[in-house]
């Protein structure tokens, strides 16, 4: 917890300092009429920034969002920016602690982001708004309910942030506090911006989207070695459709990748292969 205030505090810091040396650059080089790229609050080397392979097309509820003052918000109006979409509560610790990392970031980046935060707060809409503007949230503020946290795969901890590019589509999942410079460099690759830190396209089977969990060949838990390419490709059918009863919303496949400790799917997924074993005999 103290290194989490800690690293959020010195961000803070670091996003003071390079505004005001940011500043003195933009008026040095205005008068070249160029365009001037946001410099990096902190260092990428040593950051390694991971993408699905997959990315997946946003949700058609994420497209048109009214905030908690009320406004309607486009997303289709944010397109060729980054957005950062941070499902949280008014009572989740971690989701208050990087909030102030998440405003500096949308006040730096505000050429290049746009950041939402989607509220899973039963409180009513009013209270939440009160509550962002005690943080100092610069960014909209949309309550998320049921059917907007089922449109994302179920949202079962906050918070949970979703990665869009420029072109509109979720790229990565982060489950749990933002680190602020892994985020930042995050930022600056899908913006185009100059990093040092390294880029790298990983063959998602579900463990960064869970929607992309029909590409996975293996399960944890789950024994399918042995069968037939029929019986493996009905068995991840199977296991890609039904659904688990463990109450997350997932499908057997997403929430044995999502959470190889659930003693509700395991046993499911275990006698669906072995059902099909069986079958074949």
């Amino acid at each position: 917890m103290m290194r989490t205030v800690l690293v959020v505090t010195v961000f803070v810091v670091l996003v003071a300092a390079a505004g005001i040396g940011l500043t003195k650059r933009l008026v040095s080089t205005a008068h070249e009429g160029a365009p001037v790229a946001p410099a990096a609050l902190t260092p990428g080397a040593g950051v390694t920034v991971e993408l699905s392979d997959h990315p997946i097309d946003l949700p058609a509820l994420a497209e048109h969002l009214t905030d908690v003052e009320g406004h309607a918000l486009t997303l289709d109006d944010s397109r060729n920016k980054v957005i950062l979409l941070n499902f949280w509560a008014t009572w989740c610790g971690p989701c208050r602690e990087e909030i102030p990392a998440l405003a500096a970031l949308q006040s730096h980046y505000r050429d290049q982001l746009v950041i939402v935060g989607l509220s899973i707060d039963e409180r009513p809409a009013e209270d939440v708004r009160a509550f962002a503007k005690t943080l100092g949230v610069n960014y909209p503020v949309v309550m998320a309910g049921e059917d907007l946290q089922k449109a994302f795969g179920g949202i079962t901890s906050v918070p949970s942030t979703f990665v869009v590019n420029r072109e509109g589509r979720v790229v990565q999942r982060h489950i749990g506090t933002l680190d602020p410079q892994h985020t930042e460099h995050e930022i600056r690759a899908l913006a185009g911006l100059p990093t040092d830190a390294k880029v790298e396209t990983v063959k998602d089977t579900g463990q960064v989207l869970l929607a992309n969990a029909a590409y996975a060949t293996e399960i944890p838990g789950v024994d399918l070695k042995g069968m037939t390419p029929d019986q493996k490709a009905d068995a991840l059918h199977r296991l890609n459709t039904e659904r688990c009863t463990c109450g997350c919303g997932y499908t057997l496949a997403q929430c044995r990748i999502n959470d190889p400790s659930c003693q509700v799917s395991l046993p499911i997924a275990q006698k669906v292969a072995g059902d099909i074993r069986t079958k074949a005999r």
